[in-house]
């Protein structure tokens, strides 16, 4: 990631790169998260609470998985997305794993 420690804008790496992730994924899950950032899942859950403390995500619970997106009621949140957007143009490797990933169940009955 090209996203260094010592600056990193949100106040830590974890925190900045699952909130790059939001913003290309639109909404996620602590699990789906860990995997496409290649970080344990602890890290993204701890990130994930903190971030919904300061108000910059909103989590829903559907079914059993509690599912988060960028905050739509964030008092600035056309100008966080724009930021997020500058931050992950030079992102290729994150942007490469997250057009892999995916998000729609198989079909039933499919072969595998």
């Amino acid at each position: 990631m090209a996203v260094k420690t010592e600056s990193s804008p949100f106040g830590g790496t974890a925190r900045t790169r699952v909130l790059l992730s939001l913003r290309l994924l639109g909404d996620s899950y602590a699990r789906e998260l860990a995997r496409v950032l290649d970080m344990p899942f602890s890290s993204v859950q701890k990130a994930l609470r903190s971030l919904e403390k300061d108000g910059l995500v909103a989590g829903r619970a559907l079914g059993r998985t509690r599912v988060v997106t960028l905050n739509p009621r964030y008092f600035a949140l056309d100008d966080l997305e724009r930021f997020l957007l500058r931050l992950t143009e030079p992102e290729f490797e994150l942007k490469a794993r997250v057009s892999s990933l995916r998000r729609r169940p198989r079909r039933t009955a499919k072969p595998l």
